[in-house]
């Protein structure tokens, strides 16, 4: 125990260090807050008003008024405390008190239900729920922000609105032990660059965390998250009724693969990449010319390193800030849609960086990962392991999967890395792994999750391919799960 615990402490300081330097360069690059123009004198107590009857109106959801720092006596996790009232002695008693409260005037975009299926891993609409929601609160427009951080002893959204001030404003975690953090912020939205500081109940490790649901992010280098209120226009209802004719049915599939940033340049303009938008018109024209059924992008979610082509991600519900917005991604499927192409994403649940802005070690422990490294670090490429034991990363990774058919029209997703999944020694020497509870060297886990995945893409969208990148002799990658195969309907041997 003496040891774990020591291990659990380098890894603390490890990212301790890493965020130091984070935060000391969003410090250089964080811009001041802007001042809001003068209003009306009577609008503008009408609005405090307005706005202070949302703060006394619940405890989750709730905030304190911008610039004003929590009482000296305020706990981490509690609500704030009422002129002469006595403060909570800790998150616990903060969360029983409160209890009754929480069901009367708390504002929540969770039911008790919705809590009950992400602690089972069977939630598969997660983005409905966490990250930032645009929304209006007792007449007071503002934002909504969830995240799940169970071991934190306090969690802050801070952000251009509030100076990065990690005080202002608390979020409050729920009653319920599911680990939720929730809070509604009046007078923010579109556009608001923000964070979650997390301080963890594990020897005082503390973070800067981007959204992990968020659907817009800073341009890398920057890491931060993007409140966005993400309306998609579409006009592609002839192509999505005419998958719908082909379910079942034997059809030619050919696919051409390219990666964004590098399929062409602009040389009059710095030789940058294209945009999504600019993207659009030139890959349709040209995949139709070459008799290409379907496009099959490399990641196009958020990643930090350009070098990793996007293999390795930490913005899973956005797409790259690197080309565009999310409306203009949205804009490019469809504009392939209408010239009859399909889109293929390849989408990456086998692993993750560990960049410290992103999932790694999220509340000051390993949330998402594993903590033993024998199965939650991968050795080549130096990045984590989801815990697929965990139901709540289920809930996460399959939530992604569906977001991506859902929210962008997407026609297939292909897994990647599917055999560093399914291997429990892949790429290990012995020694250097543990074996399942048979002594194998199968992931049980990993397996069980991939049936999971496509059980529910087949049976949310039956029109859609899911493509397994399996470079071994595993049986039955692409055979339906009730004979004992994974599910996939195509087995991609080798990524050309």
């Amino acid at each position: 125990m003496a040891k774990k615990k020591e291990n659990n402490q380098e890894q603390a300081n490890l990212f301790q260090v890493s965020e130091t330097a984070q935060n000391e360069e969003s410090k250089r690059n964080r811009p001041s807050r802007s001042k809001k123009s003068t209003e009306d004198k009577s609008s503008a107590t009408e609005k405090r008003s307005s706005i202070k009857e949302v703060m006394d109106g619940g405890t989750d959801g709730k905030v304190m008024e911008k610039g004003k720092a929590p009482r000296k006596n305020q706990e981490p996790g509690s609500r704030l405390s009422k002129a002469g009232s006595k403060a909570p002695k800790d998150i616990k008693q903060a969360t029983e008190e409160s209890h009754s409260d929480q069901h009367d005037n708390h504002l929540s975009r969770f039911s008790d239900y919705d809590v009950h299926l992400f602690r089972e891993g069977k939630h598969y609409k997660l983005y409905d729920k966490f990250g930032s929601h645009i929304m209006e609160h007792k007449g007071v427009k503002g934002t909504y922000f969830a995240v799940w951080a169970p071991n934190a002893e306090r969690v802050s959204v801070i952000g251009t609105f509030n100076d990065w001030n990690r005080e202002s404003h608390l979020m409050n975690v729920r009653y319920d032990h599911s680990g939720i953090w929730e809070c509604f912020i009046p007078e923010i939205g579109q556009g608001t660059i923000y964070k979650y500081y997390i301080i963890s109940n594990q020897y005082g490790y503390s973070i800067e965390k981007a959204d992990p649901y968020a659907i817009h992010a800073e341009n890398p280098p920057k890491t931060a998250s993007i409140v966005l209120d993400k309306e998609l226009s579409w006009n592609d209802n002839d192509w999505m009724d005419s998958r719908k004719t082909k379910i079942g049915k034997s059809q030619p599939v050919s696919v051409y693969e390219l990666h964004f940033g590098s399929w062409r340049r602009v040389p009059e303009d710095g030789n940058r990449s294209l945009s999504y938008k600019e993207m659009a018109d030139q890959l349709s024209q040209y995949v139709k010319d070459m008799g290409y059924t379907h496009v099959e992008f490399m990641p196009v979610m958020e990643h930090p390193f350009y070098g990793s082509w996007g293999y390795q991600l930490t913005g899973y519900f956005a797409p790259s800030s690197r080309y565009g917005t999310p409306q203009e991604f949205a804009y490019l499927v469809d504009t392939l849609h209408k010239e009859g192409i399909g889109v293929i994403l390849d989408w990456v649940p086998s692993h993750f960086p560990t960049d410290a802005h992103g999932l790694g070690y999220f509340d000051g422990t390993h949330l998402y990962e594993h903590a033993d490294e024998r199965k939650g670090f991968h050795p080549d490429w130096k990045s984590f392991i989801f815990n697929y034991g965990r139901n709540e990363v289920r809930s996460f990774l399959i939530s992604n999967a569906l977001y991506w058919l859902d929210q962008y029209h997407i026609d297939g997703l292909r897994v990647d890395a599917v055999a560093s999944m399914l291997y429990l020694d892949y790429s290990r020497k012995e020694g250097e792994w543990i074996p399942n509870e048979f002594g194998g060297r199968e992931n049980l886990e990993a397996i069980n999750f991939l049936k999971e995945f496509n059980i529910a893409v087949g049976a949310e969208y039956p029109d859609v391919l899911t493509i397994a990148e399996e470079s071994t002799a595993w049986p039955m990658v692409s055979k339906p799960t009730y004979v004992g195969g994974l599910g996939c309907l195509i087995h991609n041997l080798f990524h050309k």
